[in-house]
C-alpha cells in the first residue's frame, strides 16, 4: 500500500490529478495509468464527425473535405462517421508577456481555438498587439497569438475575441464557418456519442425521450436514424441550453422534436401518463474521461455525489419507459461509480435487464458486475477516444 501511494502521489503532481483518483486507478489498472493520464492530457489523433443523412450522403462530404485539403478516413462500418486528422504537439516560441485562461478555455486553445473574454483570469501588462502565451492556472503554455484588446479589458469587458491563436499544441481541423456546417450536412461529434445513439437503435415511428439533451448531438442523431419520422421530446433544465439546441435541430433540419425547459427528473410526475418506446440518458458525470484535460480537481465525494444524482435520474427513466421499451444510459467518465455500479444498482434495484449492445466498438465493462461483457468501455489509451462508457437495458414490466 505504501509504494501505490507514493506512485499515486508522483503521478498526481506530475499530470495534476487527484492523487485519491490516481491511487483508485492504481489498484485497478496497475502500470497502465500513466498510458490514461497521459492520453487524457491530449486531444484523440482523430477528430471525428457525423454526416448528417437528413441533408446528405457521405460521398458529397468526402468530396467537400477531399477538395478542401482535409485528410480523412471512413469508417469501417458507420457510413455517417468521418475521422479527421488532428496534428501535433507542436512545439510553443517562448513569448515574455501572458494571459492566463480558465481550465475550460485554456482546453480550448490547446486545440485551436481563440481565447475568448470570459475565459481569462488575468492578463497583467498586456496591451492590445502584443504577442502573448496563453497559459492555464499552473502556467502550461497551450498557444501563442495576438492580444486583441487590453489585459484590463479583457477582464472587465468579459465578451469578444481576447486573444487571436496563431499556434497552438495541437491543430483540431475546424469545420465551423464551413458550407458542409453552416448548411446541416455534419455534426462534429465524439465517436462514442456517436456509437451511443446507434446502441439505441431508435426506428422510425418510435417515441423517443433524451432526457439529457442539450446540446443536441444525440438527439439530433437519433432524429436522423429515425428517418425525421416518429417523435423526440428532447429535455434541458437550462433555458439557454435548450435555445442552443433548437438552433442546432433547425440548422440540421430535424423537425420531430419538441422541447422541454425543466428537471427530467420530475418528468413521471408532471407527465404521469407519459410512455416512451426508447429512452436516453447521459446524466451530468464527474467528466473523466473528456479530453483534453490540462488538471482534473473532481475527488472521490463528487463521484459518490454524482452517482446518487445519476441513480435519481435513473429512477425517473423507469417510469417513463413503456414494458418491453429500451433505455441506453452513458458517461464520459472512467469511475465506477457512475458506470458498472449504476449498472447494478439498475438491474438489482429498479428492475431492469441488460441487454447485448449491436454496436460494439469499445472494451467489455470491469467486473464490478456479473455480465460485465455486456457494457461497453472506451478508454483514452486503448481506444484512442476519450473516456466513456454504454448500458443497454430492457423494461420487461408494467
Amino acid at each position: 500500500m505504501g509504494n501505490l501511494y507514493k506512485d499515486a502521489e508522483r503521478l498526481a503532481v506530475k499530470y495534476r490529478f487527484p492523487v485519491e483518483i490516481v491511487a483508485r486507478w492504481l489498484e485497478r489498472y496497475g502500470k497502465r495509468v500513466e498510458n490514461i493520464l497521459a492520453a487524457l492530457r491530449t486531444p484523440p489523433r482523430r477528430f471525428s464527425i457525423r454526416v448528417n443523412s437528413l441533408k446528405s450522403g457521405p460521398e458529397d462530404v468526402v468530396d467537400f473535405l477531399e477538395r478542401n485539403g482535409y485528410r480523412i478516413e471512413l469508417h469501417r462500418d458507420l457510413d455517417e462517421v468521418i475521422f479527421l486528422r488532428i496534428e501535433g504537439p507542436f512545439e510553443l516560441p517562448e513569448v515574455k508577456k501572458t494571459v492566463v485562461a480558465d481550465k475550460k478555455a485554456a482546453e480550448s486553445v490547446l486545440m485551436g481555438a481563440h481565447l475568448f473574454a470570459p475565459g481569462v483570469l488575468r492578463a497583467k501588462g498586456v496591451r492590445k498587439g502584443d504577442e502573448v502565451a496563453v497559459v492555464d492556472e499552473y502556467g502550461q503554455v497551450v498557444g501563442v497569438g495576438i492580444a486583441m484588446m487590453d489585459g484590463v479589458e479583457m477582464v472587465k469587458v468579459g465578451r469578444g475575441v481576447a486573444v487571436k491563436i496563431t499556434r497552438s499544441l495541437f491543430r483540431v481541423p475546424s469545420l465551423r464557418g464551413s458550407e458542409i456546417f453552416e448548411k446541416g450536412l455534419v455534426y462534429p461529434q465524439s465517436f462514442p456519442a456517436i456509437v451511443t445513439g446507434r446502441v439505441l437503435e431508435p426506428e422510425p415511428g418510435d417515441f423517443v425521450v433524451d432526457m439529457c439533451a442539450a446540446p443536441g448531438g444525440k438527439t439530433s442523431h437519433i432524429a436522423q436514424l429515425m428517418n425525421n419520422c416518429g417523435k423526440i421530446l428532447a429535455v434541458d433544465r437550462s433555458e439557454a441550453k435548450i435555445r442552443g439546441l433548437e438552433e442546432n435541430l433547425a440548422r440540421l433540419g430535424v423537425k420531430i422534436v419538441s422541447t422541454y425547459v425543466g428537471d427530467a427528473r420530475e418528468l413521471p410526475i408532471k407527465f404521469p401518463s407519459l410512455k416512451a418506446d426508447k429512452v436516453l440518458l447521459d446524466p451530468p458525470c464527474s467528466a473523466l474521461g473528456v479530453r483534453p484535460k490540462l488538471y482534473e480537481t473532481r475527488n472521490v465525494r463528487d463521484i459518490l455525489a454524482l452517482s446518487a444524482y445519476q441513480r435519481s435520474f435513473l429512477r425517473a427513466a423507469v417510469k417513463i419507459l413503456k414494458k418491453g421499451g429500451v433505455l441506453v444510459y452513458s458517461t464520459c467518465t472512467l469511475s465506477p461509480e457512475e458506470n458498472e455500479l449504476n449498472v447494478k444498482y439498475a438491474i438489482e434495484e429498479l428492475g431492469l435487464e441488460l441487454e447485448e449492445q449491436k454496436y460494439f466498438y469499445g472494451c467489455k465493462g470491469e467486473k464490478f458486475i456479473s455480465q460485465y461483457n455486456l457494457v461497453q468501455r472506451f478508454y483514452p489509451d486503448l481506444n484512442d477516444t476519450p473516456g466513456f462508457f454504454i448500458a443497454k437495458f430492457r423494461k420487461t414490466f408494467d
